[in-house]
């Protein structure tokens, strides 16, 4: 049976925006490049279970699935057929049940308190060895030191209300470790330099290329705007 679409959340007010990206979205080009690099990740994993966690539409979800990848999708505010609909700090599945999970830029949306529970909760739904790929925004990037040196006060990443739980890459990395996961490798996205974020903020979508020769060249999560996590459960 074919489960109905039902978006709640910003979903409902905003429409599935994932769908259709705004060319004028501030995001867009770090949304373009974090698909990129982790469908470069997944290149060769179409014998494994994955599971995305906090999927939101299931774009990703579709997209891989039409490749021919077994993935699932969960997400707190959609359903779909693609797309099971529940909460990612108590999940619907058995123990063990996924040889992937990607959770990509959900964990801020919840309280900080809540991050080493969701994070237990992706380690128990994942098989002994399985593999765990987290994007998470980094609240002490570039811009936000340089802001937090001369004004008193960091960058977020984006207001309190949509990211309350905001936090520093090493922070991150800290309750990442702390519930059972060795980090083996981190990608850093948006190196926020002057020339760069004035460009993507002003013309997101002709800044694309831009980022993408950033994103070669410099790899420093702790000053970029989103990080990578690649991490194995212990």
């Amino acid at each position: 049976m074919i489960k109905k679409t039902c978006p709640t959340g910003d979903y409902a007010d905003k429409g599935l925006y994932h769908e259709e990206l705004d060319p004028n979205w501030r995001y867009l080009p770090v949304y373009l490049e974090k698909k990129r690099y982790i469908f470069d990740m997944l290149n060769h994993c179409k014998d494994k279970k994955i599971l995305d966690m906090g999927c939101g539409e299931g774009v990703f979800v579709r997209e891989l699935k039409s490749l021919g990848f077994d993935i699932h999708g969960l997400d707190f505010n959609f359903e779909s057929e693609f797309v099971d609909k529940g909460n990612i700090l108590g999940t619907p599945y058995a123990d063990g049940s996924f040889d992937i999970v990607m959770c990509l830029d959900v964990i801020e949306h919840l309280n900080p308190e809540d991050h080493p529970k969701a994070f237990r909760e992706i380690n128990r739904v994942l098989r002994p060895g399985g593999r765990f790929i987290c994007s998470l925004p980094n609240l002490a990037h570039l811009a936000s030191r340089i802001s937090f040196l001369f004004l008193g006060k960091l960058i977020r990443t984006a207001t309190i209300d949509r990211h309350p739980g905001d936090r520093p890459r090493g922070e991150f990395k800290k309750v990442i470790e702390e519930s059972g996961f060795v980090v083996c490798r981190e990608k850093g996205l948006f190196l926020t330099t002057p020339l760069l974020c004035l460009w993507t903020y002003l013309k997101p979508k002709s800044s694309v290329f831009l980022h993408r020769i950033y994103n070669k060249i410099f790899n420093l999560p702790g000053l970029s705007f989103l990080v990578i996590f690649d991490c194995n459960k212990k």
